[in-house]
């Protein structure tokens, strides 16, 4: 019979005719010593295997003793009843022992330390840290989109406010700066955003969404939010506020928000709106007042006799949104679309109530109306929270720049020390100077030699944030308008009607103008310019800077940068 050995724990099964079970425990016995065995000495089983194993092994040592490392037994049965005689074997645990006496078992190779014991940790593993849940049961996951559409998840507490989750943000994306950061609820089906309220608790906002729909937040900024602070002129235009107690007293923009914040006393905000009548198409003009205690139609023209009034919404229990593309979505009058909205309820087409102004600057009225009447005081906590916060984190030059009302014009010429230059005509000729003696030197600079500089030209501009690449000028002006149209917000595209041309893009008075930024060759260089090649710049960033500073043919300076991050 063919012998068929193997080392110490090893296993080997051969397919043949028969079961053939070689086991070596006849020379097992506790101290035996003796020759290898022999084919003689093995026994043989028949079946459908055959299975050789050798499970011990011997020590030579001083005297001719050996000593036994291992021993074990084995039993085996046929696998397949195939014959009356063939006996079904039971699985039995293979052990092993130790000789008294003998010396304990130990590897020759040393023991080598784990030099990332971090990794055999499932709590301390900085790959699967991000995606486990905190310690805290009360932190919960939320989900934000960018404005690219790729959405973060963060863990955030109970009660934690859209302030909190814009700092969150802001430190987890590396934003240069922190200044007039946002969180937007925005329910895609609906075409509705709004901009959520500083003191506003995010899980609080959420539970009154829909299981079923597709709402979901977006991280954005918003310079608008507290703009009527600064600027209330803009945004509440005289012919649209009166005094509820006295129709023939006026009110300015200004008295409007400090009687508002300093006794709580509010001033009726009126006008016509156009309003979508409900499972109809067709939209109706009306004349409407807001008032502290709501929102009431007139169903006489203008009249404000109370039996004329028609309560409309409570301003406690409604959020105000604005429409986006309202014209193809509702079939309305005109693209200056906001909504009111119950705010403990689901959304639902028929518990929307759409209105339509007659331009922006009326839309921004009533909208910022109804966030001044609702939330009252504390707006004005959350506007100095906000002044109080860092502008910069990076001393990002777009956002270190200063107010343009507190630049002067002085004159270094004199031996004595600047001069503020209090004569309009003369700061304007010394402008005009030194406007012209920077384009000597900035020439004197591009003619100088450049290694690539036909790549660096065309590829230095990629870069910045304000920069939006060939997107069209529809969604330039949603990105302007969504982030807030303040005076100053601005953002560079690439033409889609003139090659190898750019577009700036500029927000002033609650509108969106459109610069177009052409190639100009100079002595054989190639230059950028707005007005015609009265100014050139050697590139885009160098365009941006120098209109940071002085307006030249824009109607204001530029400010803020249209941003767009990705989370």
């Amino acid at each position: 019979m063919r012998v068929q050995t193997a080392r110490l724990g090893e296993r080997k099964c051969v397919r043949g005719a028969g079961l053939k079970a070689v086991s070596r425990s006849k020379f097992f016995s506790g101290g035996s010593s003796g020759p290898d065995p022999t084919p003689a000495d093995m026994m043989e089983v028949e079946g459908i295997y055959t299975e050789v194993f050798e499970c011990s092994e011997r020590k030579e040592g001083s005297g001719g003793a050996d000593s036994l490392m291992v021993s074990s037994t084995l039993s085996l049965a046929p696998l397949v009843d195939s014959s009356p005689s063939v006996r079904r074997s039971q699985p039995i645990l293979i052990t092993s022992n130790r000789m008294k006496g003998s010396d304990s078992y130990s590897s020759s190779v040393p023991s080598i330390p784990n030099p990332f014991p971090e990794l055999c940790s499932l709590a301390k593993s900085p790959l699967l840290i991000s995606s486990l849940p905190p310690e805290s049961s009360q932190k919960h996951l939320i989900k934000v989109y960018g404005e690219d559409n790729h959405c973060k998840s963060v863990w955030v507490s109970r009660r934690a406010t859209a302030r909190e989750v814009c700092h969150l943000l802001v430190h987890q994306a590396h934003c240069s700066d922190q200044e007039s950061w946002a969180l937007f609820e925005h329910h895609p089906t609906l075409a509705l955003e709004r901009c959520l309220e500083d003191h506003e608790v995010v899980l609080e906002v959420q539970a009154t969404w829909s299981l079923k729909g597709d709402t979901r937040l977006t991280f954005c900024k918003n310079y608008a939010k507290y703009e009527f602070f600064r600027n209330p002129t803009l945004f509440f235009p005289e012919s649209m506020i009166s005094d509820s107690a006295d129709v023939s007293k006026g009110m300015t923009s200004s008295e409007l928000i400090q009687n508002l914040l300093r006794s709580g006393t509010c001033p009726e905000i009126q006008g016509f709106l156009h309003i979508k009548e409900p499972s109809r198409k067709a939209w109706k003009k009306i004349y409407f007042f807001l008032r502290r205690s709501g929102l009431y139609s007139s169903t006489k023209g203008s009249s404000k006799e109370p039996r004329h009034l028609q309560c409309v919404a409570d301003l406690d229990n409604l959020n105000v949104y604005t429409v986006v593309n309202s014209r193809k979505l509702y079939g309305a009058p005109t693209d200056f679309s906001f909504c009111i909205k119950p705010s403990r309820n689901p959304s639902r087409v028929q518990d929307l109530k759409i209105l339509c102004a007659e331009n922006e600057q009326t839309r921004t009225c009533w909208t910022s109306a109804f966030r001044l009447f609702k939330h009252g005081k504390q707006l004005q906590s959350n506007y100095q929270l906000s002044k109080s916060t860092p502008r910069s984190l990076e001393g990002s030059p777009l956002t270190d720049l200063k107010a343009e009302s507190s630049l002067v014009a002085m004159d270094f010429s004199g031996k004595a020390g600047g001069r503020v230059i209090q004569n309009p005509t003369e700061a304007q000729t010394v402008e005009l100077e030194e406007g012209q003696a920077w384009r000597k030197r900035e020439a004197l600079r591009g003619s100088l030699p450049a290694v690539n500089s036909a790549a660096r030209l065309s590829s230095i501009h990629k870069t910045q944030p304000w920069f939006h690449g060939g997107v069209s000028r529809k969604e330039a002006e949603r990105l302007i308008e969504k982030q807030g149209l303040v005076d100053g917000m601005f953002l560079i595209r690439g033409s889609q009607q003139h090659e190898q041309c750019f577009v700036l893009s500029l927000c002033y008075q609650l509108k969106t103008k459109h610069y177009l930024v052409i190639p100009f060759d100079n002595g054989g260089r190639k230059y950028y310019t707005i007005d015609d090649g009265a100014t050139l710049f050697i590139d885009l960033l160098q365009l941006v800077e120098f209109h940071q500073i002085n307006k030249g043919i824009l109607p204001v300076c530029l400010k803020h940068p249209c941003v767009c991050i990705t989370l």
